[in-house]
């Protein structure tokens, strides 16, 4: 029903009016995914060259996997090179909440494996209420249909991806903040609202210009079209009809929703990939090209290591400079 840029500039506008929600807490939307990644690091670790290399590392190892299009995830690199470059700084002792840590990098397989179980089910489900519809009528509404499952898709997507950058700004605003001296004005621009709960800080408020930056970056991303990638998950992996495509968006689009509910930083990507072998495997197993999610296994599991070695060794070539 959409030319490839109809459908790219679909998922722009939803990744970008998700912030909306977001802002007024509506449908379970809030920023504790920002929460989450600003705190990684304990506050004391954090210097503008710690951000710096691990943004460097980001780019570098997505740049590469785009090169090769391979799925990788945007927020695990990120959060890898942040660490990366703060352990370079001063140790293992910087890492702040282990626990949500932990929750992070066992989320690189479980929101795959929850993504595939879900859209098997529902794929099963589907296919068993409409088995008696033609081919035909079935899949010109499944075509509509997808409208509706891939704007979903696309909402979890804005939440959780665009709050991971502002996670990271939101932690270098308050290294600036924590510079001032003492007395000194915070100008509104870099005033980030925090509070304790538990015993703990939480970032209860980022800039606007933070937050209209990112999901604005997110949209303009989606926008520009990663076709490689769209390539790898259109075809390489099983080929996926409308029925399917709505059953992989509808489960990619509630694994988002729950982990983003629960604050866990997870890979849309990595999501979406299970959720499509999730549907390729109700046909046959041997639907599923499982060379191809092999390579995307081994590029997850290295995502997180290689960016955090990158992000070291940019530490070590900037801060005689920087610092």
């Amino acid at each position: 029903m959409l030319s490839p840029f109809q459908a790219v500039a679909w998922a722009a506008f939803f990744n970008a009016i998700v912030l909306f929600l977001c802002q007024h807490n509506l449908l379970g939307f809030e920023f504790k995914v920002a929460d989450t990644v600003a705190k990684i690091v304990k506050t004391d670790a954090i210097t503008m060259t710690v951000i710096l290399s691990g943004l460097i590392a980001a780019i570098t190892w997505n740049l590469l996997t785009w090169w090769f299009g391979i799925p990788s995830s945007s927020s695990h690199t990120l959060m890898g090179g942040f660490a990366g470059a703060a352990i370079a700084k001063a140790g293992f002792s910087v890492l702040a909440d282990m626990a949500k840590i932990y929750t992070t990098i066992a989320f690189i397989f479980l929101a795959p494996i929850i993504g595939m179980i879900l859209a098997y089910f529902i794929t099963a489900l589907i296919m068993n209420l409409f088995r008696k519809s033609s081919h035909a009528k079935s899949d010109k509404w499944f075509k509509r249909l997808q409208l509706v499952s891939s704007a979903a898709f696309s909402l979890g997507h804005g939440a959780n991806d665009a709050q991971k950058v502002m996670g990271i700004i939101a932690a270098a605003l308050i290294v600036y903040t924590n510079s001032l001296g003492v007395g000194e004005h915070i100008p509104d621009w870099a005033f980030v609202q925090t509070v304790v709960k538990d015993g703990k800080t939480h970032i209860s408020g980022i800039p606007q210009w933070v937050q209209y930056s990112c999901f604005a970056a997110i949209a303009f991303g989606t926008l520009s079209g990663g076709w490689r990638i769209i390539k790898t998950m259109g075809t390489r992996i099983t080929k996926v009809t409308p029925l399917e495509g709505v059953a992989a968006e509808t489960a990619g689009a509630t694994t988002l929703y729950l982990t983003q509910y629960f604050g866990i930083p997870v890979s849309t990507t990595h999501t979406i990939t299970g959720a499509i072998v999730g549907v390729g495997i109700t046909k046959r197993i041997s639907a599923v090209r499982w060379g191809v999610t092999v390579s995307l296994l081994w590029a997850w599991i290295l995502t997180i290591p290689v960016s955090g070695g990158l992000a070291a060794l940019m530490y070590y070539i900037l801060s005689p400079f920087l610092e």
